[in-house]
């Protein structure tokens, strides 16, 4: 073999071995640069770069089983859908700025299974309560916070329009899906909450969802008409479950764990306190609430189960009561809070229910006349929801 023969062998082996070592030491999946000014990506390409957040124009779709960072804000416009497969974690930078929103006309896709949830927490390695926002979903139903048609009120966080006429509107699929110590304070009086229902329809599945040690509520329903089954609130620090704005869906499977930090199981408006009765006459919340167990910390410590005020209506059934100084605690007056009328009208009402460890069952500060027997039936029927039967494998105790 002649020297020019010799030297052009010797490099072709070179730039293979160097090949062939840079594709052995590259054994990662490919990382796409998302845009977040805008950006995303469009039909079934997953995303599999390790961070997310900003304001999406077209679909986001996230490869199954994998994490990501949310450093900031991430809004899916109208006309986009957010994806999320089984098994991902989405790991949220501190603050409350940051958070995930679902504006009206965008539609969510996030389907966990009971081994494999959809979990949705803190990055810092020893996490707490109000570490990040949230999980925030918009639609088209109605709210009593505003009047008139498609007219829309603005979310506490994001400022983004929700409310309208479409009590079927479809904001897609949350199941199986784990929300951890959210509740970031933008200010004084705009909290995220672990899932905020803003004005969502009832074309809308909702089930299997926890919320876990919160900084402020678990779940919180603005008017809609959003049905909501299985629902695990464990460790909020303030309301678990709380509706307002006229919410008027039904809730299914709920339970509610308090532990040292904590407010009310459920706090239950008619209209929105924050900013008036601007609902009279229109309608008031009026959900049904079936199968629920509320554990509190003992009678000892005081505080009450369940508030009913600002003229809400519902109706509770199959309800296990357990460790606090009051049950019901029902608030309003004869003017614009006309909390008793519904109870005197048949409109709110518990059914079968049983209380362990309470002190005072029902509290009357409304103004109206009636007695326990008028608000409550079946006392001692009360099961609650079969927790064990439903919670395994994707909630956190």
């Amino acid at each position: 073999m002649n020297l020019m023969n010799t030297k052009t062998l010797l490099i072709s082996l070179a730039i293979a071995g160097m090949l062939f070592t840079a594709c052995e030491s590259d054994d990662t999946a490919p990382i796409i640069i998302e845009n977040n000014q805008g950006g995303g990506t469009g039909g079934d390409d997953p995303i599999t770069t390790n961070e997310i957040g900003g304001t999406m124009t077209t679909d986001l779709t996230l490869a199954i089983g994998e994490e990501y960072t949310l450093t900031e804000a991430l809004i899916m416009t109208e006309g986009t859908t957010l994806t999320i497969p089984a098994g991902v974690v989405i790991k949220a930078n501190p603050g409350a700025g940051v958070y995930i929103a679902i504006a009206q006309g965008a539609t969510i896709n996030a389907e966990g299974t009971s081994s494999s949830p959809i979990v949705m927490t803190s990055a810092i390695s020893t996490p707490s309560a109000g570490d990040w926002g949230g999980l925030i979903v918009l639609g088209k139903a109605p709210i009593n916070s505003v009047s008139g048609g498609n007219a829309t009120s603005t979310s506490e966080i994001g400022g983004l329009p929700y409310g309208g006429s479409e009590t079927g509107d479809n904001s897609g699929i949350i199941r199986y899906v784990r929300v951890e110590y959210s509740g970031g304070a933008a200010d004084a009086s705009s909290e995220n909450n672990g899932f905020s229902f803003y004005g969502v329809g009832n074309g809308t599945t909702v089930e299997y969802v926890q919320a876990f040690e919160g900084k402020d509520d678990g779940i919180e329903f603005f008017g809609g008409t959003v049905n909501a089954s299985y629902i695990s609130v464990v460790g909020s620090q303030d309301d678990s479950i709380d509706w307002t704005e006229g919410f008027t869906g039904n809730l299914t499977d709920v339970y509610v764990e308090h532990r040292v930090e904590h407010d009310k199981a459920f706090e239950c408006d008619g209209f929105n306190t924050d900013i008036g009765n601007n609902s009279n006459p229109v309608f008031w919340s009026a959900p049904t609430i079936t199968n629920v167990t509320v554990i509190g910390r003992g009678s000892a410590t005081g505080n009450e189960a369940i508030r009913l005020r600002a003229g809400t209506q519902g109706k509770f059934n199959n309800v296990l009561v357990q460790g606090y100084e009051e049950g019901y605690d029902l608030d309003g007056n004869t003017g614009e809070s006309p909390t008793g009328q519904g109870v005197l009208d048949g409109l709110l009402s518990v059914s079968d229910v049983t209380f362990q460890d309470v002190i005072l069952k029902m509290k009357n500060d409304t103004e109206y006349t009636f007695d326990e027997s008028d608000f409550i039936s079946g006392d001692g029927n009360g099961t609650g929801t079969d927790y064990n039967s439903w919670n395994t494998g994707w909630t956190r105790n």
